[in-house]
């Protein structure tokens, strides 16, 4: 498979974006080859630069719920922008659509909309260290909150010590504030938080994974998370920057039954455009500069586009609940024909899943980690070549959306099987 125009942009792009990428999830180096370049979008295909059209489960890492080009959100989009693309001023629709984040997910009680899913986190970070007064986080092996300094940390030489960096340019003494646990893991988690809850402003955790591929909780494990933290005046913060809106209209808190004390989400709640928000209980937000002494600003914050935009698509959803209905048996249907193909393993939850090419179950990042991600790259490469794109990564959740269709996924399921041979 040659892609001429593709690989024409991916040699321009290396000369002046490093790796050739404005990501690194967009880079194809664990998979092997050059990524395609997108053209266009409709439903549940997207077309690269050379004409060739794919199934797609990347959906733009998840916010595409409702696929590519969805009228409603192409419709919002002309709409706003058309009134003007930034004030730097409040709008209506900034209340509207906090107002309707709180509505879905009661723990919210006051929200701060932000850009990005790291802006959330950072941000949810420093008001939870400013409420306990206290500097040390937990965060779990294999869970993502985003690229800020205290996040990009890996677990030190023992399975409770504080973290070192993952990245140059990020300072020990800041990762040294970081407790990095194994996911699932309730008795470690509990020997650590007795031990020296007095250092612990916060936990962080993805209450379902989606960045080490999709990795479920295990039935104890958020229960315990939630008793401990309250025990031991303990913020935890839940990061559904992927699983919030995605499962159900209120995000994984609304399934579990467990209130977390701040909430992060992002890409889902901006049907596609730069938006995210973190929000909590009252005594915690109300830290938050101009009314207290935390601050956190953006100009961006609450663009009006970006705020049309993820109100027509979080309205749509809220209004036509058959479609979590809907791309649940389609994920249902994919995630059973994957397994049945006998390659590697299947965690699945709702429309998130992914194909993990290992004999065992993969319920942390230690079993995770043990995948063959070579076998990956060639059955990535097998799928692309006919017609269908992944995420070029092993620890990656795909997504499916409302756009896909029954015919999509026969079409899929072909792919996998020839691919996989």
């Amino acid at each position: 498979m040659k892609n001429r125009i593709s690989h024409r942009m991916f040699s321009r792009a290396l000369r002046v974006i490093p790796g050739g990428v404005n990501s690194p999830v967009r880079a194809f180096g664990a998979v092997g080859g050059n990524p395609p370049f997108i053209a266009s979008g409709k439903g549940a295909r997207i077309v690269d630069s050379d004409g060739r059209r794919y199934v797609d489960y990347v959906g733009s890492w998840g916010p595409l719920i409702l696929g590519h080009a969805h009228p409603a959100i192409v419709r919002a989009v002309r709409e706003a922008a058309a009134r003007g693309t930034s004030y730097g001023a409040p709008t209506e629709a900034e209340v509207e659509f906090a107002e309707l984040l709180r509505d879905a997910i009661p723990s919210m009680e006051m929200v701060r909309l932000v850009s990005s899913g790291t802006e959330a986190c950072m941000s949810a970070l420093r008001a939870a260290r400013a409420f306990a007064r206290r500097d040390g986080i937990v965060k779990f092996a294999g869970c993502y909150h985003g690229h800020a300094d205290s996040l990009l940390v890996k677990a030190g030489s023992g399975a409770a010590t504080f973290g070192v960096p993952t990245s140059p340019g990020v300072p020990r003494e800041l990762a040294g504030k970081t407790i990095v646990l194994p996911y699932n893991d309730v008795e470690t988690l509990r020997t650590t938080v007795r031990r020296r809850w007095r250092e612990i402003a916060a936990v962080i955790v993805e209450p379902v994974a989606g960045n080490m591929g999709v990795v479920l909780p295990r039935p104890d494990f958020l229960p315990e998370l939630r008793r401990l933290t309250e025990r031991h005046g303990i913020a935890l913060i839940f990061d559904e920057v992927i699983t919030g809106f995605r499962a159900t209209f209120g995000g994984v808190q609304k399934l579990f039954g467990i209130r977390p004390d701040l909430t992060c989400l992002g890409k889902i709640i901006g049907g596609g455009l730069p938006l995210a928000a973190y929000g909590g209980r009252r005594e915690i937000m109300s830290l938050i500069s101009p009314v207290g002494p935390v601050y956190q600003a953006g100009t961006l914050s609450g663009n009006p586009v970006a705020v049309a935009t993820g109100l027509a698509q979080l309205r749509y959803l809220k209004a036509h609940p058959e479609v979590y209905r809907r791309i649940d048996g389609l994920g249902a249907r994919l995630g059973d024909a994957l397994a049945a193909l006998g390659v590697g393993r299947v965690n699945r939850f709702g429309s998130l899943l992914t194909l993990f090419f290992t004999d065992g179950a993969v319920t942390d990042w230690d079993s995770a980690a043990g995948c063959d991600t070579k076998a990956f790259g060639r059955f990535f490469r097998g799928m692309l070549e006919r017609g269908v794109y992944l995420p070029p990564s092993q620890f990656e959740a795909w997504f499916v959306s409302a756009a896909h269709t029954e015919r999509d996924v026969e079409e899929t399921i072909r792919a996998a099987r020839e691919a996989g041979r």
